[in-house]
């Protein structure tokens, strides 16, 4: 089964940042290799905390992440990052150095932190890099309105639908993937409780839309999730 990439009420970016350095000359590149250092992070670990001075922007080189927001009643998932995305990129309003969302490790990640004052100083001298970094703003937007509105619109399975088929294309790029999250942490990623989630998993694998073998997951018809996703 052909996997592509699928933006529409998305849990992630479709775009991928690292090509973007290649819009760096030499002198920039060298400049941003002084400014930088790379720190490994065990699974559930957390790389940000909302609120907290932001320092550096951190560059996902492996693993997975989630972002999200939280009070100190409860928290929503924004987004799931793989590797080749950026942690951070708010914390570059003027003004507002701050994390407005919180990071935690789904898997054993590495991260690259560039000084923040440095990747600045590389969009305000290299306009084809500041494109790129504006486009992925744009997309972060797409994405979380998009996300909005599956939260707002949907019903429980078009909401599971588009995680399974964010997660295949977007994330693991396979039709079958082992799946590093707990029941709870899916659920809070489509909004639904965990009996919900299983309960959903358990009639998309009855009608051989999906099998579950331990931890992987396959998707055997992806034609099918995404009417549902389209529908729900």
């Amino acid at each position: 089964m052909k996997i592509e990439k699928h933006i529409h009420n998305s849990c992630t970016l479709s775009k991928e940042i690292a090509d973007s350095f290649e819009k760096l000359t030499d002198e920039e590149l060298l400049l941003l290799e002084n400014n930088n250092i790379m720190v490994s992070y065990k699974k559930g670990e957390t790389l940000c905390k909302q609120g907290t001075l932001a320092s550096h922007i951190m560059f996902i080189c492996c693993g997975l992440v989630k972002v999200y927001m939280e009070n100190e009643k409860s928290s929503l998932i924004l987004k799931v990052l793989p590797s080749g995305n950026m942690v951070g990129l708010t914390a570059l309003l003027d003004g507002s150095n701050i994390f407005r969302y919180s990071a935690y490790a789904y898997q054993d990640c590495k991260v690259r932190m560039i000084d923040i004052s440095i990747f600045k100083k590389l969009i305000l001298q290299n306009s084809a890099f500041a494109n790129e970094i504006i486009n992925l703003l744009c997309e972060n937007l797409i994405q979380t309105q998009t996300r909005f509105f599956s939260y707002t619109q949907k019903q429980s399975y078009g909401r599971l639908a588009d995680t399974l088929i964010c997660l295949s294309c977007n994330i693991f790029k396979a039709s079958y993937f082992d799946f590093h999250l707990t029941r709870k942490e899916l659920a809070e990623l489509t909004g639904l409780t965990p009996e919900s989630v299983v309960r959903i998993l358990s009639k998309f694998k009855h009608d051989k839309i999906i099998e579950m073998e331990g931890k992987t997951i396959r998707i055997l018809d992806l034609e099918k999730l995404q009417k549902i996703s389209d529908y729900g």
